[in-house]
């Protein structure tokens, strides 16, 4: 049954027919605007988020061809330094700017589609533009809190299948209080377990590939959500 969404729907997913699509997006809107306001913001100032258990990796996973041609033009990106910390030790401070990062960024960057903005149905890149999709959100993230000092091999992009039981891109953020999810979708920065999504794979803390989060056995292959 998987296999069908995928084959309707790209990572991001934006193949769902007009009407459909038109009704998710003010949905989706509708519930944004109440969600974010109040508990966004007032999450910069909270304590520490209660600790929660990681997310277990189940394996090998073959890599989005988006990413390995991302790789391809900025390897230093993907690479992994097994010298970094595989996870954060989560502070007030480094809490706040990891919650500040992910609200900024959402809202600084226009969602659009590799389609209409490239031609092309998956790009993986940073959204220079100042537009961008689901993936181009998370890059962005990992790079400013990357220059901030948080450790990039315990930043790892991941693939999920979202709420409309389409492929979506995450960032997790690996820490000492559990694993994080950093989503251009909302500005509340989550534990993974309780953001609804299937988790399906993620970057390799190892080597440069991917590892299976055993969500589903067969996965997407492009990303292509905004």
């Amino acid at each position: 049954m998987r296999q069908g969404f995928f084959k309707r729907f790209d990572l991001c997913g934006l193949r769902a027919k007009a009407l459909t699509a038109k009704f998710v997006k003010t949905a989706v809107f509708s519930l944004s605007v109440a969600f974010l306001s109040t508990p966004a913001q007032a999450q910069t100032l909270a304590a520490l988020p209660s600790a929660s258990n990681p997310i277990v990796n189940k394996g090998t996973a073959k890599p989005i061809q988006g990413w390995v041609k991302f790789c391809e033009k900025f390897p230093s990106e993907c690479s992994v330094n097994r010298a970094e910390p595989e996870v954060v030790e989560l502070t007030p401070q480094i809490w706040k700017s990891i919650v500040s990062v992910n609200q900024r960024v959402n809202s600084s960057i226009k969602a659009i589609t590799d389609a209409d903005q490239w031609g092309v149905v998956d790009v993986w890149g940073f959204p220079d533009t100042g537009k961008g999709d689901c993936e181009d959100y998370q890059l962005l993230k990992r790079r400013i809190l990357s220059e901030s000092g948080l450790s990039r091999r315990a930043m790892r992009m991941t693939v999920v299948i979202d709420e409309l039981g389409e492929g979506h891109a995450v960032l997790v953020i690996r820490t000492s209080q559990g694993d994080y999810v950093l989503d251009n979708k909302t500005s509340s920065v989550l534990p993974w377990h309780r953001t609804g999504y299937v988790f399906v794979k993620r970057e390799s803390q190892e080597t440069v590939g991917w590892v299976s989060l055993g969500g589903i056995t067969s996965s997407p292959t492009t990303t292509a959500n905004r």
